[in-house]
């Protein structure tokens, strides 16, 4: 459990750019890492109050709970949590976050290693019950990038972050597709592609994160917006 951002500049350069975004693998623990989360940014300048859920039957209970106690960003990991976005005990969670525009982090690709409840099927399923929720799809959607800049084209409020792409990390087993850069570049500067970074637990250093976006050549418009005008205006930081 570490800061992530999931869009922000360096600290250096702004003043709200963080997230400490945490998300539990097992029933019961949600709520605990909740009271830590928003106590964490409560106590750090600069840090935007997180929380998370897991399907259970308190969810939708502590997810009001966490909203009323000031939350401006939930993060969930299907992966890890080892279940499906569409599970019905979800159901009412997706719909508290919609009803609130409070933006969901969502790891839903398949990368590192794919699951049965991860790829853009099951993520595209619940968007179809939910298509005002606003989702941040963590690291572009790897592997399935094309299918992910899909959802985000048709629905309104889907984004994508840039966690890991573009890195020699990533670069070595899920690159980006070079024939899909034209509608990253569309995207990004429609404000619907944020800075991610994962950081500090990430196996190269932070500026490798930033030097890979800038080598796209995408544009200096482009690469503001990703690195900063998008979260800036998602999060009303202005």
């Amino acid at each position: 459990m570490g800061r992530r951002g999931a869009g922000g500049a360096p600290a250096a350069a702004r003043r709200a750019d963080v997230h400490a975004l945490a998300y539990p693998h097992r029933p019961g623990m949600a709520e605990a890492l909740n009271a830590w989360t928003l106590d964490f940014a409560a106590r750090t300048p600069g840090c935007l109050p997180s929380a998370t859920f897991f399907p259970e039957p308190a969810a939708t209970r502590y997810v009001a709970d966490a909203l009323a106690a000031g939350a401006r960003v939930f993060k969930v990991h299907v992966q890890v949590g080892g279940f499906a976005p569409t599970d019905p005990a979800l159901d009412g969670v997706w719909g508290l976050l919609a009803e609130a525009g409070v933006p969901v982090v969502v790891h839903a690709g398949h990368a590192p290693v794919g699951t049965a409840h991860t790829g853009p099927a099951s993520f595209a399923a619940m968007l179809a019950r939910h298509p005002a929720l606003t989702a941040v799809v963590a690291h572009l959607g790897a592997p399935d990038y094309a299918d992910f800049l899909d959802l985000a084209e048709r629905y309104r409020h889907v984004r994508l972050d840039t966690t890991m792409a573009f890195t020699s990390f990533f670069d070595r087993f899920v690159p980006f597709p070079p024939a899909e850069l034209p509608r990253l570049r569309e995207l990004g500067l429609a404000g619907k592609v944020l800075l991610g970074s994962d950081f500090p637990n990430i196996p190269y250093p932070y500026a490798e994160q930033l030097d890979g976006l800038a080598r796209l050549d995408l544009g200096d418009d482009w690469l503001r917006t990703v690195c900063w005008d998008a979260a800036a205006a998602l999060f009303d930081l202005a």
